[in-house]
């Protein structure tokens, strides 16, 4: 079986964050960058297959040279080979394009198997997934906890709501995001990191793939949120100021 695996190089969660000079994204100078922690699970399940149905496990990134350091940590937990898509800085922050990139970065490697984490840490679309799916053409499910092979197909476990879960079968190929947590995370061993230096990372410029593309969406500012005071007194009987309070939590606050 041949899975590929999806990953994004996410900055760290211990980073101190700051807006960049133009307001239109993070200052990434002095950031420590890590592999995204859902695009970590869906790499741990796409393992865990291949040892169980054997074939091979290759990693997809898109990003600019600094990925090849958390490329080159998938390959030393036990990817056999990747594929990078160089672009320039950060990389695409619309989905559809990164989707139509991934896309045809993978047309000649037909995959059995396409496993992307359920959203990145830093834009947290939980869209590249799921349009990579339309555009390759492939039948999806997302929030997965769970993979089991299933006659010629795989029988997957989703997340729902309220701690219910749903059991599908699917045929193959096929793509699914997979849920953080769904299970234990491996840690490279020093044999592993040995071996990621001589495996095969196959580049491909971001213009051979047809380049950036016209984006869909655009992020025009990001800005930290303004922290206010404010007080409002409801008048009246106790259980009218308590309906208005109500109403303001769900209504304005969003809170209940």
């Amino acid at each position: 079986m041949k899975i590929v695996v999806a990953i994004k190089q996410a900055p760290s969660r211990d980073s101190q964050l700051k807006v960049n000079a133009s307001g239109s994204w993070i200052d990434d100078a002095d950031l420590a960058w890590e592999i995204n922690e859902p695009d970590a699970y869906a790499l741990e399940a796409g393992l865990q297959l291949k040892e169980k149905l054997t074939g091979e496990v290759v990693v997809l990134c898109a990003g600019p040279e600094r990925a090849g350091q958390t490329i080159r940590e998938a390959l030393a937990k036990g990817a056999d080979r990747a594929i990078h898509i160089e672009t320039e800085k950060y990389g695409p922050a619309d989905p559809l394009v990164l989707a139509r990139m991934m896309a045809r970065a993978l047309e000649a490697e037909k995959p059995d198997l396409v496993l992307t984490g359920l959203q990145s840490d830093d834009l947290g679309y939980g869209q590249t997934g799921v349009i990579l799916a339309e555009v390759m053409g492939l039948p999806h499910a997302t929030i997965i906890m769970n993979i089991e092979p299933s006659g010629g197909g795989i029988k997957v476990k989703r997340e729902l709501e309220d701690g219910w879960f749903q059991h599908v079968e699917m045929p193959l190929p096929a793509l699914l995001t997979i849920q953080s947590g769904a299970t234990k995370l491996r840690y490279a061993t020093l044999m592993g990191i040995k071996k990621a230096k001589t495996r095969e990372v196959r580049r491909v410029a971001a213009a051979e793939l047809g380049g950036a593309g016209e984006a869909s969406i655009r992020l025009e500012r990001i800005y930290t949120p303004e922290k206010t005071k404010q007080s409002q007194i409801f008048d009246g009987p106790a259980k009218e100021a308590a309906a208005k309070l109500v109403e303001k939590l769900r209504f304005e606050a969003r809170a209940i």
